[in-house]
């Protein structure tokens, strides 16, 4: 049998991932396909920086946790987003979460939905979804 946790587990574990990344971290949306883990390298050409807001995440409920306040940004280079990285920020830009970007339409579904996946110079765009679920439930 797989492990169990109640609603109260999931819900902190989720909330512990806020707390480690801190209150100053920075999405940053890239071309291409993620590389293999956090670890690696980052991958394709970097498309868009956000500052995110201090409290980024809401408060986990139910063993999810959405994004919190608005998170939005401006193009600094031409391209289809791909995936994303939520980092530390600058200047280390160490990985702490990566994922895929959901095209328009939602096919192929993705991990963060994006109001414009074509991305120009000067562009703004906004993530419109993004949430972390808790398994084993």
């Amino acid at each position: 049998m797989a492990l169990q946790y109640s609603v109260g587990v999931r819900n902190a574990k989720l909330d512990a991932v806020e707390v480690s990344i801190g209150v100053a971290p920075e999405l940053h949306i890239r071309s291409g396909l993620p590389p293999a883990n956090c670890a690696a390298p980052s991958q394709g050409t970097l498309l868009m920086i956000m500052a995110l807001p201090s409290d980024w995440m809401a408060v986990a409920a139910a063993g999810v946790k959405g994004k919190n306040g608005t998170w939005s940004g401006v193009g600094i280079a031409n391209g289809t987003a791909g995936h994303f990285r939520i980092v530390n920020g600058s200047p280390s830009e160490d990985c702490q979460v990566q994922g895929l970007i959901e095209t328009q339409g939602g096919s192929p579904t993705g991990d963060m939905g994006l109001d414009n996946t074509s991305i120009a110079v000067s562009q703004a765009a906004s993530v419109t979804s993004f949430n972390l679920t808790a398994g084993n439930a």
